[in-house]
């Protein structure tokens, strides 16, 4: 009797399931794990480079740049994620939050506040909305990351308000934060700070970023606005070949009894060619100037104004593990590097690493 009536609702067009399969879950889990080797020829004595490097910044150990452990869930009009980290990521990049924030590396909510559109509303704490690098190696054409992107926010905390076209070719972001790479405020800093995205996908070969930071990072009694653009393209040149080309511009007034501004930039431009399946490689070029020690304070009479140069070969072992090599030269102006205990005005270094994901 029973296979009389199964085969009588697929013959009516009936889809026929098991009553015990289970609704997808909500939830996601992923990790990432990303272990890295740095040998500075400078040989710095305390083992750590440079102090406007963030990422990759332990000297001829052998460490952990970022171990993750992330879930997600996602259902109907509501969004959240949770990560906890551990690394040298997150001890130089946090150093200033409360002791228990310095390994949430993500957690926020987003509500969908439109039933016709593609509108959420998003508060916690996130990744930050400028730049194209990010913490996480993987998603990174270099193994290093940029002058650019180590003294520019990786994290946000705030709210945001995001929109993303029914064609997908635009998402237009405003965000009203807590400052500049920032969870708790500074005391005595009431300001609010605000944020904008704006980026365009005329093709699946192409991305145009435009994104803006407007605070102050100082407390109230002395307010000196900032204001930061970064602009970016992405390009697919061929299968084999991507191309991406930055350029960032901030200026901070001066306070006090002068009036004016300083002001900081850095173009970066970076190829990469993949020969196999399994092999990358890739090249940057990067300057970073700022003069008056605004973001990198030097104390030499020209500031930081320095060319940076590197070299990268990735290889494939899996899916979902990847090998990389980087060598890396800095140069600058002034000597404000140091090479066994001596000033230097170069810097060169070499990175390996080693990172999973799951």
């Amino acid at each position: 009797m029973k296979k009389i009536i199964v085969i009588a609702l697929v013959a009516f067009g009936f889809t026929v399931t098991n009553a015990q399969e289970k609704e997808k879950s909500p939830f996601t889990f992923s990790g990432y794990i990303d272990t890295y080797f740095s040998y500075d020829f400078g040989n710095p004595d305390d083992h750590t480079r440079p102090g406007f490097i963030y990422s990759y910044n332990r000297h001829n150990e052998a460490t952990l740049n970022l171990g993750l452990i992330k879930a997600n869930y996602a259902k109907d009009n509501i969004r959240g994620n949770f990560a906890i980290m551990a690394g040298t990521y997150a001890q130089y990049n946090l150093a200033a939050e409360q002791d228990l924030m310095k390994n949430i590396y993500e957690a926020n909510v987003g509500v969908k506040v439109s039933k016709t559109a593609n509108l959420w509303v998003d508060l916690g704490i996130m990744p930050s909305h400028i730049g194209f690098e990010s913490a996480i190696g993987k998603d990174c054409i270099n193994l290093t990351r940029s002058i650019l992107a180590d003294n520019s926010p990786y994290y946000e905390a705030g709210v945001k308000l995001g929109y993303t076209s029914k064609s997908e070719k635009w998402y237009l972001a405003a965000m009203y934060l807590n400052g500049w790479q920032r969870i708790q405020k500074m005391d005595g800093n009431q300001t609010p700070a605000f944020g904008t995205q704006v980026t365009y996908k005329p093709s699946g070969n192409v991305t145009l970023n435009w994104s803006t930071y407007v605070g102050n990072e100082q407390p109230d009694n002395d307010r000196k606005w900032r204001y930061f653009n970064n602009f970016y393209g992405q390009f697919k040149v061929s299968d084999k070949t991507n191309l991406v080309a930055g350029f960032d511009i901030g200026s901070q007034e001066i306070g006090g009894d002068e009036s004016g501004s300083d002001t900081w930039f850095s173009p970066v431009i970076i190829a990469q060619y993949k020969p196999t399946a399994k092999i990358q490689l890739a090249a940057r070029g990067e300057f970073y100037q700022d003069e008056n020690g605004v973001i990198i304070a030097t104390g030499t009479p020209n500031g930081f104004k320095t060319f940076g140069y590197s070299a990268n070969f990735d290889y494939l072992v899996s899916d979902n593990v990847m090998f990389r090599i980087e060598a890396r030269s800095l140069n600058s102006k002034d000597q404000i590097f140091l090479k066994n205990g001596n000033p230097t005005d170069n810097n060169t270094f070499l990175t390996t690493s080693l990172a999973i994901s799951f």
